[in-house]
C-alpha cells in the first residue's frame, strides 16, 4: 500500500499555486467561481467526514484496511472519492483567487498523483474487505464525478 498522505500533498500543491499566481486582484467572476468551488468542496469534505464518523469507520487514507463499514451514502453516493474531489476543488478555488492558468497545474498534479497511486491502493484494500458489495458500489458510482 503506497503511503501518500493526501493532505500534505494538497498543501504542497497550494504552496506551488502561491508561487505560480499572477498576484492580480480577483474580479467578481473569479471570486464567485472560487466561492462556489470552495463551498461545494467543503460540503463534500465535511459531509464525508460526518458519514464516516456516523458509521464508525476510519477516515485514514493511509490504512484503508482498517475500514469497518463501506460508506455509500451522502457525498459517497456521488463520488467514490469525495474527500479527494473536495481537496482538488479547494485547490481550484485557491488557484482562481491567485490568478493565472498556471495555478491550475498543481491542482491537476494533485489529482493525477492521487488517481494513479493512492486511489488504486485504497480500492484494492476495499475490495479485499468488502468484496462483491464494493464491486457493486464501483459499478454504481464514479471514481471522481
Amino acid at each position: 500500500m503506497p503511503n501518500l498522505p493526501p493532505v500534505p500533498i494538497a498543501l504542497a500543491a497550494g504552496l506551488a499555486q502561491r508561487r505560480l499566481g499572477t498576484g492580480s486582484r480577483p474580479g467578481l467572476v473569479r471570486k464567485a467561481g472560487a466561492v462556489a468551488a470552495a463551498g461545494a468542496s467543503l460540503w463534500l469534505l465535511s459531509g464525508t467526514a460526518r458519514a464516516f464518523r456516523r458509521t464508525g469507520t476510519t477516515v485514514n487514507p493511509l490504512d484503508p484496511s482498517r475500514a469497518s463499514r463501506l460508506v455509500t451514502d451522502g457525498p459517497n453516493a456521488v463520488s467514490r472519492n469525495p474527500m479527494y474531489v473536495g481537496m482538488a476543488g479547494l485547490l481550484v478555488a485557491h488557484g482562481l483567487l491567485r490568478g493565472g492558468w498556471g495555478t491550475l497545474l498543481p491542482a491537476a498534479a494533485f489529482v493525477a498523483v492521487i488517481d494513479r497511486v493512492q486511489v488504486p491502493a485504497e480500492e484494492a484494500a476495499l475490495h479485499d474487505l468488502f468484496g462483491q458489495e464494493y464491486d457493486a458500489y464501483r459499478r454504481r458510482v464514479r471514481r471522481w464525478l
